[in-house]
């Protein structure tokens, strides 16, 4: 996953972890040699259009929002077809009040007519408050979880690591996250929710509590599962 970090250089160019205090909860309940964050890579105000999402303080939300309206103005005068021109009026019309293109509430149809341009803010837009630039991490978090994204846990062992994946991504997509052999030998996921888990204090308790369930390849991975994948090696 790329976040663009525009305009706010308290978050650097590069690899950041995923600050979840969820896993700094299960590293203390499950022994392991080492935890290991979820991450993402944070990529400059160069890179907008190819981020998954950008992350903006307000007074620079206008910046992005002229790069779209100035693009819309150019295509409009070239002459666009009609369900193009259709859409592009809808999209101008709630840029223009400094909201943008992703809230708009496009109809299919409406995203198609436009799916051979490139926008700079039809992507989740998280907007950085001034008191949140003291707290990066926290930022990169909120960030991180309104664009969609989730993780799930694999514990014991070498390490305790959450897994990045999006939001709706089912047991077998997130098996692949971890390796395409297990993704192609997929049996079952064993599946311990995290509620669950902190409330039995620990994976073998949760167990022996029956808080673990079997699911198979179309089960909805939910935030923060503990997952064991059954694979055919």
């Amino acid at each position: 996953m790329k976040i663009c970090s525009f305009g706010i250089p308290e978050i650097g160019i590069g690899k950041h972890n995923i600050k979840d205090p969820r896993l700094d909860q299960t590293h203390e309940l499950v022994e392991a040699k080492k935890k290991t964050y979820a991450q993402v890579d944070v990529v400059g105000q160069e890179e907008t259009l190819a981020a998954d999402a950008i992350i903006v303080p307000r007074d620079r939300l206008l910046d992005l929002i002229i790069k779209d309206l100035e693009f819309i103005e150019v295509r409009l005068e070239r002459g666009a077809a009609n369900s193009e021109r259709a859409a592009l009026h809808k999209i101008k019309t709630h840029l223009e009040c400094e909201r943008p293109m992703f809230t708009a509430g496009l109809a299919p149809e409406e995203l198609a007519a436009v799916s051979a341009h490139s926008f700079h803010t039809n992507k989740p837009v998280i907007i950085a408050e001034p008191e949140e630039l003291a707290a990066p991490d926290a930022l990169m978090l909120r960030a991180f979880r309104e664009s969609g994204y989730i993780c799930f846990l694999t514990v014991g062992g070498k390490e305790n690591r959450a897994w990045p994946i999006r939001k709706g991504a089912t047991a077998w997509e997130a098996a692949g996250t971890i390796h395409t052999d297990i993704q192609k030998g997929f049996i079952r996921a064993e599946i311990i929710g995290f509620e669950d888990f902190i409330a039995a204090g620990g994976e073998t308790e949760a167990k022996r509590a029956g808080r673990q369930r079997l699911e198979m390849k179309t089960y909805v991975m939910q935030d923060y599962d503990l997952v064991n994948f059954r694979f055919n090696r």
